[in-house]
């Protein structure tokens, strides 16, 4: 069962233009009822090991943790869905619910909501 706020390996090539491409890591911040009802795509933010301070909002630093192994940030402003059969391994690492609201804020100042 995959939960909220986890890290997994995807496949996300094909790369198209700026979207990042190959099998990377990503945070699943898809709504717990939808990944609980099995729906067939999920929404994830990649994520990085090129490293680019004060950028937030765009980019939220993770540290290395369980399998994820090195330090990253979170690509923001690649928000996506993908399909669940991108998913080939997980969970690397969980976010702390701090971390989370972190991401939750960043992704609601990119999405500007009304």
């Amino acid at each position: 069962m995959r939960r909220r706020g986890e890290v997994w390996l995807a496949d996300l090539n094909p790369q198209r233009g700026t979207e990042p491409g190959k099998t990377r890591p990503v945070l699943l911040v898809q709504t717990q009822a939808l990944l609980d009802a099995n729906h067939p795509s999920t929404l994830v933010v990649p994520l990085t090991t090129q490293l680019q301070d004060d950028a937030e909002p765009l980019r939220i630093r993770v540290p290395a943790s369980g399998k994820l192994s090195k330090e990253s940030d979170l690509l923001i402003d690649q928000l996506r869905a993908i399909d669940n059969h991108r998913l080939v391994k997980g969970p690397l690492a969980r976010l702390s619910h701090t971390q989370l609201h972190q991401v939750d804020q960043a992704l609601a100042e990119i999405l500007d909501p009304l």
